[in-house]
């Protein structure tokens, strides 16, 4: 754990037919804001998406700073039926 942090984010992306990416996680912290801000990422643009606007990104990278993995997805939110997030809170 960063000695900093400030949240936990989980991010799951659920798929037509059951299928699930991740859990993808990240903890926000004052030294790597971006780690979150990413995931963040992928919600809010899910969310305009299901209010008729046309999606704009489809490719987006996250950092698991738990597993010291990184991961890129390329998601068609026309396939995606919901995005969790879980935030654990101090």
């Amino acid at each position: 754990m960063l000695q900093d942090e400030l949240t936990n984010h989980e991010v799951t992306i659920c798929l037509e037919g059951g299928a699930t990416l991740g859990p993808f996680r990240a903890t926000w912290s004052k030294d790597k804001p971006g780690d979150v801000r990413e995931l963040s990422i992928v919600s809010i643009e899910y969310d305009k998406f299901l209010h008729g606007e046309a999606q704009q990104r489809y490719k987006f990278h996250l950092h698991d700073t738990y597993a010291h993995a990184a991961h890129s997805l390329i998601i068609n939110f026309e396939r995606v039926t919901a995005i969790y997030d879980r935030v654990n809170l101090k």
